[in-house]
């Protein structure tokens, strides 16, 4: 723990010593109320809550999330420091750990700046806010997944930007399996376990349960299965390239 806890700190700093945190933030706390307001045409549905926010938000993670994401390992291999990061008595588990708490702490506050959307509902009449904080999980948990699997993805590269590509393309591939236009397309003739093991993988299904209010066992399972398993090849990657310089 005090390993993770070293590389958390170490990666923290990391992102407000350069600029990507300030310009993600900023993207961010521009975009979110954009997409509630203009897109999501937030004052004609003549309701107080914050439907077109959360329905828009995941396009917006699949987006962000891989940019967050992108520097975790690609930087570390591109600078030559991968070398000494692990000849540091550091285990891969808590590298990976470490940065990908970073980076999602970095989201968290992300999400925080859109809380004066939540303030403004509250004025304007009086929303479900239990559903609300549900909302807000399940956007967590979803950010949560993107940067993992952005993670992983930065694993295998020392481009930052090919892993951003890479990283946003496997976010946009979770998010769209499990959508009935999606299974449709498979055919009447693909295998009945086929259809459902993909439908399975749906992030967006597990996202849109939580952001309507209901919180599911296995909604939850599904999200830290997710994390647990793109950390650990991510990590796995790390520890099979780590002689193997850039």
């Amino acid at each position: 723990m005090t390993a993770l806890s070293a590389v958390y700190r170490r990666e923290i700093a990391a992102y407000f010593q350069t600029p990507l945190a300030y310009v993600f933030l900023a993207v961010f706390a521009f975009c979110a109320p954009a997409f509630a307001f203009h897109i999501g045409r937030f004052f004609d549905t003549g309701r107080a809550d914050l439907g077109p926010l959360f329905d828009y938000l995941p396009w917006l993670l699949v987006i962000l999330m891989p940019a967050l994401a992108m520097r975790a390992w690609a930087e570390e291999r591109d600078r030559g420091t991968l070398e000494f990061l692990m000849a540091l008595p550091v285990p891969i588990w808590a590298a990976a750990s470490g940065k990908f708490l970073a980076a999602w702490t970095i989201a968290a506050i992300a999400l925080i700046l859109t809380f004066p959307l939540w303030i403004a509902v509250n004025y304007l009449g009086s929303p479900d806010n239990l559903a609300i904080a549900t909302a807000y999980l399940g956007a967590l948990l979803l950010a949560g997944a993107y940067l993992a699997l952005g993670q992983a993805v930065s694993a295998t590269t020392s481009n930052q930007v090919v892993a951003f590509v890479l990283g946003t393309a496997v976010c946009f591939l979770f998010s769209m399996a499990g959508l009935p236009f999606v299974l449709s397309a498979l055919g009447e003739n693909s295998p009945a376990w086929l259809v459902e093991s993909i439908a399975r993988l749906s992030a967006m299904e597990r996202y849109d349960a939580l952001r309507f209010g209901v919180i599911g066992l296995a909604d939850l399972i599904y999200f830290a299965s997710l994390i647990a398993t793109a950390l650990a090849l991510a990590g796995l990657i790390i520890s099979e390239r780590r002689g193997g310089g850039r």
